[in-house]
């Protein structure tokens, strides 16, 4: 017995011992970080990931609205959207009564005095009934209220479109990033053949006597710049999908085919003016309404204060059955019949003084309504000054796309005419290197500057609210 008793406690020992070495501690230093021994892992998605087709290639529409689907973020200001919806239904609720369904059982003893003698006496009662409650008059306490509600239910709704409209703006961004990337990529494997061909014919030269062995490592050098050049494009293209497969919501390690850039229609122009585009902006960011809406809830938060001071007169009752038993000495029982109940009352309550809690309240809301006029204020200028600077960047990029596509003419041209004549032997092989550099540049420039005027009418949409409305409901 004393055995069992002394390997019970050491059993025990060893258990609070292991209990305190895995228990959670502060880091021993600052200088280490902490190594926990309680693994924590990630929950499975609560959406199931999207797998897209390896074999096709997905336009920047179905891009978006695969985003829309599997995007975390539009699953969030939804369900932000769904609790505000809520508590708008709880609000409305208090404009009518509340019926409440109740069964009272209850037992008591006691010793009625009949003289000469005390008689013991219990009396045991079930009461099933109904119990009513309602607010007649209150002030425009509960309308105020569910103005509240309502406005943060539209507030809740701009977020939820707002979120669209960033999680729109992110793919198109990501997706142009792609096309950049893809067409520099293509550029550099040009640029890469263009080398090659001038290495070969600066090689084929040095054979015939026509050139010197400067000419051919120049060339080879030219060529080993464009393949780095090209591994770098590579490596930026993986990027740029990886990038893309995360504002969709999907893994980057699902391939994902898009289309090229040449396919894409290019703007040849702007087709609204800025003043048109802000006013635009003014009228339809959905982040402006959402201000605008808090605005309007802080109003309804003040009148709800202000209402604090006013009376309220209510109504209530209750009303059922009685079903009773009782007996006196130990006697046997006697149920008597069952005994209808009702009680009505008409109340008015108003609270004369509350330690200054309601004037506390009408403060804050008046603060909180005054801060909410300034957010809006704030935001307008921002927006303003936002969609001067997206329609400035989209019309500069609109110049330079122009200029870019001319450059990439020229430099072609320059490139073919500098090759033909280094052929015939009336140019220097430094004269095709650069002329093949300079295409390069160009090349890249065009790229570019496609991309970079795509991404800007894209900012421009995006700032003034135009992405929502141009995709509908």
């Amino acid at each position: 017995m004393k055995r069992l008793f002394v390997n019970s406690i050491t059993m025990l020992a060893l258990l609070l011992a292991g209990a305190a070495s895995s228990a959670q501690r502060a880091p021993a230093s600052p200088s280490q970080p902490w190594q926990g021994n309680l693994p924590v892992t990630a929950p499975p998605r609560s959406v199931p990931a999207f797998a897209p087709d390896p074999n096709k290639t997905y336009t920047l529409a179905e891009l978006v609205n695969l985003a829309e689907q599997n995007n975390p973020e539009t699953r969030v200001a939804w369900e932000n959207a769904k609790v505000r919806a809520a508590e708008l239904g709880v609000s409305k609720a208090t404009l009518y009564p509340t019926v409440a369904a109740l069964a009272v059982a209850q037992s008591a003893r006691d010793n009625l005095f009949f003289a000469p003698l005390y008689y013991r006496q219990t009396i045991q009662t079930f009461s099933p009934g109904l119990e009513l409650d309602y607010t007649i008059f209150d002030f425009g306490r509960r309308t105020d209220e569910i103005a509240i509600s309502r406005n943060n239910l539209l507030a809740a709704n701009f977020l939820f479109n707002d979120t669209h409209r960033k999680v729109i703006y992110q793919v198109m961004a990501a997706y142009y990033r792609v096309l950049n990337t893809k067409g520099q990529e293509d550029a550099a494997e040009a640029n890469l053949n263009n080398a090659q061909t001038v290495r070969q014919s600066a090689e084929a030269r040095l054979a015939l006597g026509l050139a010197t062995l400067p000419d051919v490592l120049e060339a080879r050098s030219a060529e080993a710049q464009a393949d780095y050049d090209l591994q770098a494009a590579l490596g930026a293209s993986e990027i740029a999908r990886g990038d893309l497969a995360t504002a969709i919501g999907i893994s980057p390690l699902n391939p994902l085919q898009v289309e090229s850039i040449q396919s894409l229609t290019i703007p040849q122009q702007l087709t609204a003016t800025v003043e048109t585009s802000i006013d635009k902006a003014l009228a339809q960011r959905p982040d402006l309404m959402q201000r605008v809406a808090e605005l309007r809830a802080a109003h309804a938060e003040v009148k709800e204060a202000k209402s604090a001071y006013m009376p309220t007169l209510t109504i209530g009752g209750a009303a059922g059955l009685a079903k009773n038993y009782s007996s006196q000495n130990q006697a046997s029982g006697v149920y008597s019949a069952n005994q209808e109940y009702w009680n009505a009352k008409l109340s008015l309550d108003w609270t004369l003084f509350d330690g200054f809690a309601r004037e506390s309240r009408l403060a804050r809301a008046k603060a909180d309504q005054k801060q909410a006029a300034a957010e809006v204020d704030a935001i307008r200028d921002q927006v303003e000054n936002e969609v001067w600077a997206a329609y400035s960047t989209a019309r500069t990029a609109l110049r330079q796309q122009k200029a870019a596509a001319a450059l990439l003419e020229a430099a072609s041209s320059s490139y073919n005419a500098a090759l033909q004549s280094y052929n015939y032997g009336v140019r220097s092989q430094i004269d095709v290197v650069s002329a093949q550099r300079a295409l390069a540049v160009a090349r890249t420039a065009d790229v570019s500057a496609r991309t970079q005027l795509l991404t800007g009418v894209a900012a421009l949409a995006f700032q003034t609210g135009d992405l929502l409305h141009a995709k509908g409901p």
